[in-house]
Order: structure tokens, then C-alpha cells, then sequence
């Protein structure tokens, strides 16, 4: 029996690491990743139902303000994480945000259990996820670029993804069981604990880079390196992308997603509003949309991503999405009907969390700590608000021009193709960057 046990841990170690391509050494740290990614996003995902409903309460006629209270906010969050990461290390900093984060959450179970005027803790619950959601992935993945080495980050982040997608399907699906029976405020502690989990396995992995990488001679970073708090101001996020072309690309390649997005995301509803007048059934296709995005990210993720980026390369694997979104916009120009728009909807979404995020991440591998961190998080918080908001006015301002639902996928067919060639150039970039830095290493 002992034998036969163990012959078939061997196996199921041998079919992971195949599936995985995992590399000795790295099984700790893909573990801890991907609980780390789970736990994160099934925390968000616990909220994000509340947080919708937390809208309604505060009135639909008012959302415009919310999303404008939400870029406001991230223009003042961002100096602060500045701050924070230039006077303490990376081993502390870390935990201090997710602690910070922690005790919002209490704070507003608190609230939700008092008798405060719940549409004013609505409109600030609404703000605060709408920026928590953004700001603790972003630094997940700057974590992650600065744990892996880009060779490693090639191969490992499509399954470490794979982590935050069944986080993102387990945290509504706690929420839908358990919400009615224990209350909004205790989904809130549920929240925070899965949070707290995220913390533990920081630890974890700094431990792991720690020990790993104390015998790897062919990485630059020492020790000492890693852990000293990183140089500069509050506001060196957005000093070191305007002295960059190749941060400032990455700028334009979030700029034409978020814009591209949201023209999809105005065409969605307008047309599953035409087709459906029943607010059920509408909810039902939403809810339907969702779970094959989720099903097809988590296959993609799984068996797909390494493979891609090692068939196709960085380059043409980052162009692919967009050169598909733009035989999607394309066929919504000729043919703007329900069963176009969701097959376009499900491949944009699926393809983004699936291909797209894992191999945009990549990108960063090559840069700098401070860039890894500040100008990274200035990205993927106050640029990304700030596409949403400008895109969302340019939509609406299209729509009052007389517009067609047609007229608007030709005006986003060739924008998806700037985005395809920025995409493909910042790859071969970023293979360049990677070469000189492995010349270098090997010079040294």
C-alpha cells in the first residue's frame, strides 16, 4: 500500500507539473500564488453583489457621480501607496496595504450594522470597492512580476490566473447561498478573512524568493536588494511613466481597452434591452454571459496561455485579442443582433482575463522595482479610471450625434486594430528589454 500510494503521488505530480510546466523549485511558489489569487478575487467577488445592489440604493440617476467620486479617489490613493512603499520593504509594505484594506471592510460591517443613513454608506461602500477592486489586483500582479523572472512569468501566470478565476466563480456563489441566511454585514467578515489569507501567502512567497533565490547565481537581485523600501517620491509612479515610451505604450494599450470595453459594454445593453423587456430575463442572459466568460477563462487558463505565448510568442500572443475584437466589432457593423453581440462579448472577456491580462502583465517583468510597483499601480488605477470615464462621455457623446449601434462598431473596428499593432510593438519591446538585461546579467 505505501508503494502504491506513493506511485500515484509521482503520477499526479508528474501530470501537474505537465500541465502546469512547472519547474523544480517552483511548486511552492505557484501554490501560494494561486491561493493567493483565489482568495483575493473571491473576496472582491463576495462584495461586488453587494456593491451593485449598494448603487441601486444610492440611486441610479447619481452613478455618474459615483464613477467620478471613484477616479477622485484613486488620484488620492495612488500619492499615498507612493508614500508607503518608499518607507517601508516590500515584506512589509505588502501586508500593510491588505491590513489597510482589512480594516475598511470591518469598518464598513460596523456601518452596515448601525443605524448610519445607509444611502450615504451605499455611495462610499460603491466607491471604495469600485477602487479596492483595482488597486489589491494591481499590486498582486506587480508582486508577481517581481517574484518571477520573465522566463518563468511565460510559463506560470496563465495557471496562477487560473487561481483568481475560480475565486471570481466561488465568490458569488457564496454570497448567493449564504446571504440571505446570515445578512450582508457577515458576507462582509467572510470577505475579510479570505483578505486576511492573502496576506499569509505574501509571506509565504517572500519566504520562497528568499530561500530560492539565495542559491540561484543567475539572478541580479540580492537579498538585500529585495527588501529595502524603494527609492523616490509619492509621486514617482507618474514621473517614471512620462519619462518612459515603453510605459507610456502600455498607457495607450490600457487607454484603447478600457475605451473599446466600454463601447461593447454601451452596446450590450442597449441591445439586451431591445430584445428582452422582462428585468428577469435580461438578468438571466447577464448571468449566462458570466458564467461561460468564467467557464472558457478557466479552460483557457488551465491548458492554453503557456502554450500561446510559447507557440506564438509575446508579441503576436498580446495582439491576438484585439485582432479578434476587431472581426467582432466587424461583424457587429453589419450585424448588430443579440446572438453577435454575446459570441463577441464572451471571446472579449474570456480572452482578456484568460490571454490578454496574463501576457499585458509580462510586460512589466523587465522593469524596474519602482516601475514594477509605482508606475505600474499609477496604470492600472488612475489611467484605467480615466478610460472608463473619458470613453463612457465619448459613447454618449457619439450616441447624441444620431450614432447607429452600427455606426459606433465601424468607428471601434480600426481603433481595435491600433490596439492590436501597439500590443505586437510593445511585445517585441519587451523581448529586447529582456535580452539586453539577459546580455548584461551574463556580462557581470
Amino acid at each position: 500500500m505505501p508503494e502504491s500510494s506513493e506511485l500515484t503521488k509521482s503520477r499526479l505530480a508528474e501530470r501537474l507539473q505537465g500541465m502546469v510546466n512547472m519547474r523544480q523549485g517552483e511548486g511552492r511558489a505557484i501554490f501560494w500564488s494561486f491561493c493567493y489569487f483565489f482568495s483575493l478575487l473571491s473576496s472582491y467577488y463576495i462584495l461586488r453583489p453587494i456593491r451593485d445592489e449598494m448603487g441601486v440604493t444610492a440611486g441610479i440617476e447619481q452613478m455618474h457621480w459615483l464613477f467620478t467620486g471613484t477616479f477622485v479617489a484613486m488620484l488620492l490613493v495612488v500619492p499615498a501607496f507612493g508614500w508607503v512603499t518608499t518607507r517601508y520593504q516590500r515584506k512589509q509594505f505588502l501586508p500593510i496595504i491588505y491590513y489597510f484594506f482589512i480594516s475598511n471592510i470591518l469598518l464598513f460591517y460596523l456601518l452596515f450594522e448601525s443605524d448610519s443613513s445607509l444611502t450615504h454608506v451605499a455611495r462610499a461602500f460603491f466607491i471604495w470597492l469600485s477602487v479596492f477592486n483595482l488597486f489589491v489586483v494591481s499590486v498582486f500582479w506587480s508582486f508577481m512580476t517581481d517574484l518571477f523572472r520573465n522566463e518563468q512569468a511565460k510559463r506560470l501566470f496563465g495557471f496562477i490566473s487560473a487561481g483568481g478565476t475560480i475565486g471570481a466563480i466561488a465568490g458569488p456563489a457564496m454570497t448567493a447561498l449564504l446571504v440571505q441566511h446570515i445578512g450582508t454585514g457577515h458576507m462582509l467578515l467572510i470577505s475579510a478573512a479570505l483578505l486576511s489569507l492573502s496576506v499569509l501567502c505574501i509571506r509565504r512567497l517572500i519566504t520562497w524568493q528568499t530561500t530560492h533565490r539565495a542559491t540561484d547565481n543567475s539572478d541580479p537581485d540580492s537579498e538585500n536588494q529585495q527588501d529595502k523600501p524603494l527609492a523616490g517620491g509619492v509621486l514617482d509612479g507618474i514621473l517614471l511613466v512620462l519619462r518612459s515610451p515603453y510605459l507610456l505604450g502600455i498607457c495607450v494599450l490600457i487607454l484603447l481597452y478600457t475605451t473599446l470595453s466600454t463601447f461593447l459594454y454601451f452596446q450590450q445593453a442597449q441591445i439586451v434591452k431591445a430584445a428582452f423587456a422582462d428585468s428577469g430575463t435580461r438578468t438571466a442572459v447577464f448571468a449566462s454571459i458570466d458564467f461561460a466568460v468564467n467557464t472558457l477563462t478557466l479552460l483557457i487558463q488551465t491548458f492554453f496561455t503557456a502554450r500561446l505565448v510559447k507557440w506564438l510568442g509575446l508579441s503576436l500572443t498580446l495582439a491576438l485579442i484585439p485582432l479578434l475584437l476587431s472581426l467582432g466589432f466587424l461583424a457587429l457593423a453589419f450585424l448588430p443582433v443579440l446572438s453577435v453581440l454575446i459570441t463577441v462579448q464572451v471571446i472579449r472577456r474570456a480572452g482578456n482575463y484568460a490571454i490578454m491580462r496574463p501576457s499585458r502583465e509580462m510586460l512589466y517583468v523587465v522593469v524596474s522595482r519602482e516601475e514594477k510597483y509605482k508606475a505600474k499601480n499609477f496604470i492600472d488605477t488612475v489611467v484605467y479610471r480615466g478610460g472608463d470615464a473619458l470613453s463612457s462621455w465619448l459613447y454618449a457623446g457619439m450616441r447624441s450625434l444620431g450614432l447607429s449601434l452600427s455606426a459606433i462598431a465601424w468607428v471601434a473596428l480600426p481603433l481595435s486594430l491600433l490596439w492590436a499593432w501597439i500590443a505586437f510593438q510593445l511585445g517585441r519591446k519587451q523581448a529586447v528589454i529582456a535580452m539586453q538585461d539577459k546580455v548584461q546579467t551574463e556580462g557581470e
